[in-house]
């Protein structure tokens, strides 16, 4: 009795196993990998740490005229020996301002990461495919992912920052002018839980875009690793695997930031005193002091939370958009036709 070969069967992939849960197949990408994936997630940390710190320093630097008028307002107070109350406006429209940039900052390196866990998750049975896609340059592959993340963020948060600032405009504390509604009337109260319902949009459009980044890595466009998102996360199995994986992803971030936050509060006084002695300004030594926890639990959280997070959402995407699968076969279908 022989044996006939059987030509064409491979092994399937880590990946394309339709049998395998999606929770599986992260941890057993993030095993098989965990030597380029933990390299690449202290690049991209420390990188990205490195980057902030510079920034932080140049803002503070920019923001020096502002920390001296406080310092000197200080002086005077305690010379008349009246109460001083500083006021933080200028530092606020100080933060608003560097914020943009460090939210590029922290969508360069998510989307850096994005790239590898992508490539990680897609490396079984198509090695020849990843081998030619990672020889392309950093640039060509980071941009598409970024731009997901930016326009994600516009169609996600816009909403609730207009919604906010009308119901500010309707319901806010102005001097010397009155209210265009009556407090307690029932419009009034509509236009007071209007930013909660815009919130509410807002986190379930990006729960829907979930997928859009793994979408990019893999190849897409931007406006089609959208679609295509939208299109995998609304069908019967797509957004309860979704939730699934975000809600428990949150919580571990969230606790990661907190907890590494209340472990890193004994920096916050020593950071006070040595910049209070190189400068001579309490209020410039009391916001480092402030910043420097925070940052700390910044860079544990993404370092431990960012790798998970890009490898699951992966190979979510993965497995919805397989044709194995029924669920995310038709929506795969209709994104590749538009």
């Amino acid at each position: 009795m022989t044996r006939t070969p059987q030509h064409g069967r491979t092994a399937p992939s880590t990946a394309e196993d339709p049998q395998r849960g999606v929770a599986a197949t992260a941890f057993a990408v993030l095993r098989r990998h965990r030597g380029p994936l933990v390299g690449a997630t202290a690049r991209v940390v420390g990188l990205c740490g490195l980057a902030g710190l510079l920034m932080t320093a140049a803002i503070f630097a920019l923001a020096w005229p502002v920390f001296t008028r406080m310092r000197n307002q200080l002086i005077y107070y305690r010379y008349v020996e009246d109460p001083y109350l500083h006021d933080g406006t200028d530092l606020g429209l100080v933060a608003v301002c560097a914020l943009p940039l460090f939210l590029l900052l922290l969508g360069i390196g998510s989307a850096a990461l994005q790239g590898v866990c992508s490539r990680a998750v897609a490396a079984g049975g198509r090695a020849a495919e990843e081998g030619e896609r990672s020889s392309a340059p950093l640039h060509a592959r980071l941009r598409p992912v970024l731009a997901v993340y930016a326009l994600r963020g516009l169609v996600a948060w816009s909403l609730p920052l207009l919604v906010t600032a009308v119901a500010y405009g309707f319901t806010g504390s102005h001097l010397d002018t009155p209210l265009p509604l009556d407090p307690g009337s029932w419009p009034y109260e509509l236009v007071v839980a209007s930013p909660a319902v815009a919130v509410c949009v807002a986190v379930l459009l990006r729960l829907a875009l979930a997928l859009a980044p793994a979408a990019a890595a893999d190849g897409l466009g931007p406006r089609a690793a959208l679609r295509r998102s939208w299109s995998l996360t609304w069908t019967r199995a797509g957004g309860v695997r979704v939730l699934a994986i975000a809600l428990p992803l949150a919580a571990l971030t969230a606790g990661v930031l907190r907890l590494t936050v209340q472990l890193a509060l004994p920096l916050r006084p020593l950071v006070r005193t040595l910049v209070e002695q190189a400068t001579g300004n309490f209020f410039a030594a009391y916001y480092a002091g402030i910043l420097v926890p925070v940052v700390v639990g910044i860079l544990v959280a993404a370092a431990l939370a960012l790798p998970l997070t890009c490898t699951a959402f992966a190979a979510l995407h993965q497995h919805l958009r397989s044709p194995c699968i029924p669920s995310g076969g038709a929506g795969d279908t209709a994104v590749g036709a538009a």
